[in-house]
């Protein structure tokens, strides 16, 4: 039996760059840290005393005789890939998650780069970070043909708090933001976490932006600055706190000029309440539609923000470092 741990994530600067439509030919950045809420999955081969073949636990029980007939998309398309011609086992897969999926919290990719890890691991082998963020991308863009792009495989699989920066020959280079404990501290603690209670499905709205991505080069090219501007805020010694807020609240201006659908009279709703509240700026995570919400807010209204916003649900979280993780 395999149990692996993986991390989902919160974006802060440069999302909509890291799709290859895009750095292809721009070049892309995010910033972006994980976080310690996990998608957790348990894989082994399942003995042959049933009249199923394969049992795979999520959202629904699937009890099947052939891996073509699991109805998960990743989990069929990631068992056709690893399984090769081999069919002497059958498997039992369990999914269990910290927090909701479709919430833009890189839940779907921490699945694939979960399982992916779990077979490799069931198969004895022990494959890199890289190798796991890769085949995730190669799977979900290639094999499943979604609207994703490559941030979340790459920061659920390496974990950390990361600039990536996405090459126009397809180069990923990743980044550790070496800060200060207290500055960290700092950053962690001004960070409100809320769920709007709405789920979407991200492709379809990740699909509308990717249409309209000769519309809005300007849109992208200044989201993409804005991974410099973040940068180099949290490398100087100022409080990085207020100037960050601000900055997350221009960015999530140009955010919702992406396309239609990329934010709703709710949403809207929700981040003016925090705003008046005294939130510096915030955004919406993922590629938009529901899901949650990131504030950036000072340590006097902290408890005005929450409070204002006490109808959704608050999540407390610290950063984590340490990416997908074989546990067992």
């Amino acid at each position: 039996m395999i149990i692996t741990r993986t991390p989902f994530r919160i974006s802060l600067f440069g999302g909509g760059t890291d799709y290859p439509g895009w750095f292809r030919e721009h070049g892309g950045a995010v910033l972006a840290t994980s976080i310690d809420k996990y998608c957790y999955l348990t894989v082994r081969h399942l003995p042959p005393f049933f009249e199923h073949r394969h049992r795979i636990v999520w959202s629904q029980v699937e009890l099947t005789r052939d891996i073509d007939e699991i109805h998960h998309p990743a989990v069929r398309a990631i068992l056709k890939e690893m399984n090769g011609h081999d069919d002497t086992h059958g498997y039992e897969i369990h999914h269990d998650g910290d927090l909701p999926a479709r919430a833009g919290l890189g839940s779907s990719s921490a699945f694939a780069v979960g399982l992916i890890h779990a077979m490799h691991a069931l198969q004895g082998r022990m494959v890199s970070k890289q190798q796991l963020a890769s085949e995730a991308i190669r799977i979900e863009q290639d094999v499943l043909h979604e609207n994703v792009g490559c941030q979340d495989q790459v920061t659920t699989a390496h974990g950390g708090f990361n600039r990536v920066d996405f090459r126009c020959d397809g180069a990923i280079d990743i980044n550790p933001v070496i800060l200060p404990a207290d500055r960290l501290q700092r950053l962690q603690d001004a960070m409100v976490l809320v769920f709007t209670g709405l789920s979407r499905y991200a492709s379809e709205i990740a699909g509308k932006q990717i249409d309209n991505f000769k519309a809005r080069e300007n849109e992208l090219t200044a989201m993409r600055g804005m991974v410099d501007e973040a940068t180099a805020i949290l490398a100087g010694s100022d409080d990085p706190v207020a100037p960050l807020g601000k900055l997350l609240h221009e960015s999530w201006k140009l955010k919702r000029a992406l396309a239609k659908g990329v934010s709703t009279p709710r949403i809207d709703e929700i981040y003016e309440a925090a705003l008046s509240a005294g939130a510096f700026g915030g955004k919406l995570l993922g590629a938009g539609g529901g899901g949650f919400m990131v504030f950036m807010v000072p340590d006097d209204k902290r408890t005005a923000v929450r409070q204002r916003l006490d109808s959704l649900v608050n999540v407390r979280f610290r950063f984590e470092t340490g990416g997908s993780k074989v546990l067992y």
